[in-house]
């Protein structure tokens, strides 16, 4: 028992985290990255889409654009000075987001996961943090692309985090925990090493001046920002021997 809940031994080496969005993985890991240096972050949905609506999404005018501005061209630098700060490695997918695509149908995760699994055959990680992919379409179909990856590729050591802004939502995070505890994954919260102090991610985040915007109207995310809550990364594993039989009672 002493050993649960710890990182194993070079699991830390070469990390990769998924993000959906541009600024979700810093929101959600970035205390974790400020104290391990080098992370690769892919980002799924950084693409612009074939031509921008009109009228305007909702969340763009919420963002301060205006009908003449690349918003996606902005964002990618903003993840670019955020993942500065962190000292961690940007990569930028071309899938678009579900409310720039007709219908707003998001991207299939059957589309997703084979992008998503030669970024992790080039690298590849010693652990793989995936987004628990809650409420959001774009979430949701990247966590289930990552899921497909992890059934593919074993050599790595996965974690979930928890999606910032929508882990608030009641109810939802613990929808994601059962799914996964009765597929036959046991989500178990792990305590890594973290930046005990604020001020990088806090930096990071405020490279985000665009989404920070909106994430206000949304979210008041600069309260919960600011509250003592730490990040929470889970193992995705299958249960101790002998256990299994628990996720039927």
């Amino acid at each position: 028992m002493r050993n649960w809940g710890l990182p194993v031994d070079r699991e830390l080496d070469r990390v990769l985290i998924v993000s959906p969005h541009l600024d979700d993985a810093v929101l959600g890991c970035g205390r974790f990255m400020a104290a391990h240096p080098g992370c690769t972050v892919v980002t799924v949905f950084a693409g612009n889409p074939p031509r921008y609506p009109d009228p305007m999404r909702l969340w763009d005018v919420q963002s301060g654009f205006g009908p003449d501005d690349d918003v996606m061209e902005a964002r990618r630098k903003e993840d670019h000075a955020a993942l500065s700060v962190l000292d961690a490695r940007p990569v930028h997918l071309e899938f678009v987001e579900h409310t720039y695509r007709e219908g707003d149908q998001p991207v299939a995760p059957d589309v997703i996961a084979p992008v998503v699994a030669a970024m992790l055959r080039e690298m590849p990680p010693t652990l793989v943090i995936a987004p628990f992919g809650l409420a959001n379409p774009d979430h949701d179909v990247t966590h289930r692309a990552c899921m497909r990856v992890r059934e593919e590729i074993g050599d790595a050591s996965w974690w979930c985090y928890e999606d910032t802004g929508y882990k608030h939502i009641p109810g939802m995070l613990a929808w994601r925990v059962a799914r996964l505890f009765h597929a036959g994954i046991w989500p178990t919260p792990v305590c890594p090493p973290v930046d005990r102090d604020d001020t990088r991610k806090l930096n990071a985040v405020r490279c985000y001046p665009s989404q920070l915007l909106a994430l206000e109207d949304d979210w008041q995310i600069a309260a919960k920002l600011a509250a003592p809550a730490p990040e929470q990364y889970w193992r995705l594993a299958p249960p101790p021997d002998g256990w299994e039989r628990i996720a039927d009672t």
